[in-house]
């Protein structure tokens, strides 16, 4: 691949075609244009065969990893492929993510009157209008944020849900840990970022999230076949938060008892599997210690 342009749209997918080009398209209706990179976690609902003719013109790059990476993996993959093409911003997204038509062109406004910054992160919206519950950003206590009047806000952390990243700031930081697989790989990213550097949301950059609820992720009331997902979250939020010294701590040591609470109160069934995933979980998060990869 071979950069045509400053901006790469890094898109992860697995099995998900129909929504994947929903993505495409409203990255093609952009009045800020920007190459697209589609990182493939080896599907098999046939996303291969309808992305290869779109890739005619050079505008757009297919890539299959010939595994499924997750989310994290799958992440890693497509920044590292965008920076070493020589892009000079990564903006990245899920598959089911659909930014509006001027999404990039005010990151891409903002970019320019800040100068410097470690990232950039764009509201999310559920399908409904109501604000993206897991995608809501954190301050730089790493509390959610909860106030976006204003041009910008200064923020802690974000989720891969309309991020922009100079490419000049991963070859600094180094790139997300694909260890993590799934859930939090963002929350660490961005986090490992705005230590660094200044990081801001920018409420004027707008995305509709399509994911198939607004609960957030929430072990309590989520399907039981997503159950056994969570062991991904609660492991990594613990290397997440232990980073954060005492207040990262502390707010482990309260989350536990607390989620464990909200599972014997409102889950319909299976609560002693929740409980474990979170038990387990969490105890596999104390000796998690992966390596982070740089570009070379």
């Amino acid at each position: 691949m071979r950069a045509a342009g400053t901006v790469a749209a890094v898109v992860v997918t697995y099995n998900r075609k129909a929504l994947l080009l929903e993505c495409v398209e409203a990255l093609r209706a952009q009045t800020a244009k920007a190459d697209i990179l589609v990182v493939d976690n080896a599907s098999t609902d046939g996303t291969g065969a309808v992305l290869r003719p779109l890739c005619e013109n050079g505008t757009l790059t297919y890539l299959n990893t010939g595994s499924n990476l997750g989310g994290a993996g799958g992440f890693q993959h497509g920044i590292r492929a965008a920076v070493a093409a020589g892009y000079d911003y990564v903006w990245i997204m899920d598959d089911d993510s659909i930014p509006g038509p001027d999404a990039l062109q005010a990151l891409m406004e903002a970019a320019e009157a800040l100068g410097g910054f470690g990232w950039l992160s764009g509201r999310a919206l559920w399908t409904d209008g109501s604000p993206c519950r897991m995608n809501q950003q954190r301050d730089l206590r790493m509390g959610n944020l909860s106030d976006f009047s204003g041009d910008r806000i200064e923020a802690g952390a974000a989720t891969f849900v309309s991020l922009l990243i100079p490419s000049k700031v991963v070859r600094e930081v180094g790139l997300p840990i694909k260890e993590f697989f799934i859930w939090a790989d963002d929350l660490e990213y961005t986090r490992r970022i705005s230590r660094r550097y200044p990081c801001w949301v920018i409420p004027g950059s707008v995305t509709v999230h399509k994911c198939a609820t607004n609960n957030g992720g929430n072990i309590a009331t989520d399907l039981p076949e997503r159950i056994q997902r969570y062991r991904f979250a609660y492991r990594n939020e613990v290397y997440v938060y232990r980073r954060e010294g005492w207040p990262g701590i502390r707010r482990l040591i309260l989350r536990t008892p607390l989620h464990i609470f909200r599972v014997l109160a409102k889950s319909k069934g299976r609560k002693w599997e929740r409980i474990r995933v979170i038990l387990g979980g969490t105890l596999a998060g104390i000796g998690f210690r992966p390596d982070i990869e740089y570009l070379k």
